[in-house]
């Protein structure tokens, strides 16, 4: 999508601190984090959320990069958080679907 700023992250037209890339998923750190670690797992193809996926593997496989990248970053052990938000009530300020990994210190419950 022309406008969306993570379309643009993904295409290297806006600058951002890449974790991890394949031809599937581009995983980078937020810029306003929420804990010691705090990555956006995104999908290349744009897909503006939840409810416009088609294609449920991919969620899966996010999910498995999500494990992948925990482990990778030393918290797999300790645990770590991996969120969807939907809709501006629940924080979703980016319309292109994004999973938060998050970890590094203890997580508290409830999180809103």
């Amino acid at each position: 999508m022309r406008d969306c700023i993570f379309c643009k992250i993904i295409e290297k037209k806006v600058p951002s601190k890449l974790v991890y890339e394949d031809d599937k998923v581009f995983a980078f750190e937020d810029i306003n984090p929420q804990a010691p670690m705090h990555i956006l797992i995104i999908p290349k193809q744009h897909v503006a959320n939840i409810t416009e996926v088609k294609d449920y593997d991919l969620v899966g496989y996010i999910y498995s990069i999500a494990n992948k990248l925990a482990e990778q970053k030393g918290i797999a052990k300790t645990g770590y958080r991996v969120v969807l938000n939907m809709g501006p009530d629940a924080g979703m300020a980016v319309h292109h679907l994004h999973f938060h990994l998050l970890g590094g210190r203890a997580l508290h419950w409830p999180p809103g």
